[in-house]
């Protein structure tokens, strides 16, 4: 194994290791404050207390789990296609944008909690509205990081693709949105994590499932150990899921990380050449 090799194994590991160090530590920190301190079990349980609980219900958590998971990816997945697409018709169209744009901020400033209920009017009490929950969510980051991206294309280079006769289209796939996917994979990340949150809003509001619904009714029976436990899982669950997005913005821009990889390796190079020049001239 090369130096080049051992050195981007060794970082791999450390990539890993220092936040489960992390963790281990706040896990330790949280236990010690909980003894020493003698804090009431309703209000602040011991850790052991939360991997009790959820050791004592695993199936029913997963099933909660894997509800609550369902709402958040529907609403991120229509967030992400609506709102690409809403983001494509307004920079590329003023009078659009000046329609349609203050409407959209407009709907984005009312609190979600108050349109809630016109959801549960309109779609009754299933798994639709709480997917609409996530959808407005999460759609705000999705148009904002993808309009600022697709405006980002320097003006020369757009110049030169209208010289070559590209058409509207060519120059929207083949210039602007690879210029704007690094805004567009920053907003995907944001709109995860919010997705997740519009979940749970939808499920505070009504819903018979999911970890919204275990955090409330644990709550009415100040069970506060089942409400850090659910607390706990939607915490793994955003950092799953916005992992995930960030291995498809690896795949998608390959070009990126090989490029960083390559300008570490690159960069100790030239050091070491700079201090070895260095050296010889102290000693002449």
């Amino acid at each position: 194994m090369s130096a080049t090799e051992t050195r981007a194994t060794a970082a791999r590991w450390r990539s890993l290791m220092l936040p489960a160090c992390g963790g281990l530590a706040f896990l330790v920190t949280w236990d010690l404050v909980v003894r020493l301190l003698q804090v009431p079990a309703y209000l602040i349980p011991a850790p052991l207390a939360v991997w009790t609980e959820l050791a004592s219900f695993p199936l029913w958590f997963a099933q909660q789990t894997l509800y609550t998971a369902a709402v958040a990816l529907a609403g991120f997945v229509s967030a992400a296609v609506l709102g690409f697409l809403f983001a494509v018709v307004i920079t590329e169209s003023r009078l659009l944008d000046r329609l349609f744009f203050p409407l959209f901020v407009a709907l984005n400033s009312v609190p979600k909690v108050a349109i809630a209920p016109l959801f549960l009017i309109w779609f009754g009490t299933g798994s639709l509205p709480k997917v609409a929950i996530s959808f407005l969510v999460a759609v705000f980051a999705v148009v904002i990081d993808s309009a600022l991206g697709l405006r980002s294309v320097h003006p020369d280079v757009l110049d030169l693709a209208k010289a070559l006769r590209g058409s509207r289209l060519k120059v929207l796939l083949r210039v602007k949105l690879f210029a704007a996917m690094p805004s567009i994979f920053a907003g995907l990340k944001v709109a995860m994590s919010l997705a997740l949150v519009g979940a749970i809003v939808g499920e505070f509001v009504s819903s018979q499932n999911g970890l919204g619904q275990v955090i409330l009714s644990a709550q009415g029976t100040f069970d506060t150990a089942r409400v850090f436990a659910a607390l706990a899982i939607l915490a793994v669950l955003g950092v799953a899921m916005i992992g995930a997005v960030d291995l498809a913005e690896r795949w998608a821009m390959p070009w990126q990380h090989a490029t960083v990889r390559r300008v570490k390796p690159a960069r100790r190079q030239a050091e070491a050449a700079w201090q070895a020049a260095s050296e010889r001239g102290a000693m002449r």
